[in-house]
């Protein structure tokens, strides 16, 4: 198989998804697991794309960050199809009863609770549930058996639908590609029913919480404010947690990126009374141990180390010595500093190369967003390259001059065996299509595309593309 592959970053709540009049006027949805995910493949396929990267498919909490999730296991209730029940079958759903996932219970439990407890954190909730009373937890479950009911069937058929656009995805030679928050949401399912396994104090508080220090881009630091894990007791039962998080994932997904993946090496520990993540202390983590017990699950590891930003020797010896490809963003390339691992002449093979993130601005937004003479000199390192691409690829001579195609043809061609471009900037869209703006918490993850914004000859562009760079 050619290890030279191109894929587009979309998560599936960027599908298109018009839903018809709501108070006399269209409105749309978030994108869902219906015929728009199947036509996207089909536009793949005609694209030559053998990558289709999403975003964690887990269920957000109010602002809509896929890395804050109220289960690292559930998917999101807002991907089903707004006739799901016709993909329901009472006897698949018995046999999937009869040996659930291990985490269904739990989940369906929890959001059955926050949502009588009007979604207050479960740190707020009466002792009986905040503690998981036996008694309490048995009473709640008979009162409210057909809301839990209701929540396992929607998860079932969630799976039902997805495995099927998996099995499709792979017959067209297409890889679907996730993501995974290193760490969980305080307000979890997860951190609820598995306290032992987090770094909480005897009222269930965290004691320390997550974040970066303070560096070039945010002189307080980062205060992410997720709770740790108690990696001493992960260690004692063989990492158990992680190891089911992972199989799940990889039983979803043909390859897994780890976001913050320096954080298996060492995480950034703040004081939970701490506002800011000024004060705070790295703290080593077991991380080299975690990964061999992974290879023994899965030998080839098909994971991706997320290391961007500052990068220890540590973390770079750890990523290497599981073969773990790293990544590189082409947009961060041109600041003409020695050795930027983003730079066009310090891509690496094995590696995965992106234009942007969905953290990044789109690339027309990030190119106007620079001085006409940084305009200049990126374009004076892009354009031979592009030049003589279109000109081999048949493409129309515009698209040398016209960004971000030139940004996407030097991705294309880099050394890297994966190069993913997210379908904003296929779609030659500006800065007010870009999927997230970090440190903000307004406006965020709902972009999403429709079928008129394509041009007719888009997917005969990028598939000469592949064939010109032999992806």
């Amino acid at each position: 198989m050619n290890k030279r592959q191109a894929g587009v970053l979309l998560h599936p709540t960027s599908l298109p998804n018009q839903t018809g009049m709501e108070n006399g006027s269209e409105k749309d949805l978030p994108g869902q697991l219906n015929d728009q995910a199947w036509l996207f493949l089909d536009w793949m396929e005609s694209a030559g794309l053998k990558i289709w990267q999403m975003l964690p498919l887990t269920q957000p909490h109010d602002d809509l960050s896929p890395y804050q999730a109220v289960s690292a296991f559930a998917l999101n209730p807002a991907l089903l199809p707004h006739d799901w029940e016709a993909h329901f079958h009472p006897v698949e759903f018995a046999l999937y009863l009869a040996k659930p996932p291990h985490w269904l219970e739990n989940y369906a439990l929890f959001m059955t609770i926050r949502e009588q407890q009007n979604h207050a954190s479960w740190s707020a909730w009466p002792h009986g549930l905040k503690y998981r009373d036996v008694e309490t937890l048995e009473n709640f479950s008979n009162e409210h058996a057909d809301k839990i009911l209701l929540l396992k069937k929607q998860q079932f058929v969630l799976s039902s639908i997805w495995y099927k656009l998996k099995k499709d995805a792979n017959q067209k030679g297409i890889q679907l590609f996730g993501d995974m928050p290193i760490f969980v949401a305080f307000d979890s399912a997860d951190v609820w029913a598995n306290p032992q396994q987090f770094k909480l104090d005897k009222n269930l508080d965290p004691t320390v919480v997550t974040g970066v220090p303070p560096d070039y881009f945010s002189e307080t630091g980062q205060r992410w404010g997720n709770p740790h894990y108690n990696w001493e007791v992960m260690q004692a039962d063989g990492f158990s947690w992680w190891r089911k998080r992972v199989a799940e994932a990889l039983h979803q997904f043909d390859l897994v990126r780890i976001d913050h993946f320096r954080g298996l090496d060492a995480s950034w520990e703040i004081d939970a009374k701490e506002e800011t993540a000024m004060n705070g202390q790295w703290v080593k983590t077991p991380g080299d141990a975690l990964l061999e017990a992974l290879k023994q699950d899965f030998p080839d590891l098909p994971l991706v180390a997320e290391d961007l930003g500052i990068i220890t020797d540590e973390v770079v010896a750890l990523k290497e010595k599981y073969a773990l490809p790293g990544m590189s963003v082409l947009q961060f390339g041109f600041n003409g500093l020695p050795d930027n691992p983003h730079s066009l002449h310090e891509q690496v093979n094995h590696s995965v190369t992106y234009t942007g993130t969905h953290d990044n601005d789109t690339t027309i937004g990030w190119f106007e967003s620079l001085d006409e003479g940084a305009k200049n000199w990126v374009m004076q390192q892009l354009q031979p390259l592009a030049e003589e691409v279109v000109a081999k690829a048949g493409l129309d001579k515009s698209l040398a001059y016209t960004m971000p195609w030139p940004l996407v043809i030097a991705g294309f061609n880099s050394v890297a065996e994966r190069v993913i471009v997210p379908m904003q900037d296929f779609l030659m869209l500006d800065g007010a299509h870009r999927m997230n703006v970090p440190g903000t918490s307004e406006g965020n993850w709902t972009w999403q595309f429709n079928w008129q914004q394509l041009p007719d000859n888009l997917a005969q562009n990028i598939n000469a593309l592949t064939q010109q760079a032999k992806r």
